[in-house]
């Protein structure tokens, strides 16, 4: 006997503050980590900009969000945005 089995991939999660808006349907997510730098030690912040998917309108800038990966929806556009939780 057979059965189809959904098997989902563990998909990246990052925590980031909405930039911008001004798009539709999609959040423009600033995710910063900190990270040591080999010879010297010294730690450096380091922002990365993620274009996510979202069709609500939820969220503004300067909230924070949680977005994970996904298929790729267009050029750059690999991450949703998730539900609010609460």
């Amino acid at each position: 006997m057979t059965e189809d089995k959904k098997v989902e991939k563990n998909r990246k999660k990052l925590a980031g503050i909405v930039v911008s808006d001004k798009m539709q349907k999609t959040l423009v997510v600033e995710v910063n980590r900190l990270l040591q730098h080999p010879r010297y030690k010294k730690r450096m912040k380091i922002s990365k900009r993620y274009k996510a998917h979202y069709e609500g309108t939820g969220y503004s800038i300067g909230d924070k969000v949680e977005i994970e990966e996904t298929r790729p929806m267009a050029k750059t556009k690999k991450w949703v945005v998730l539900p609010k939780t609460n």
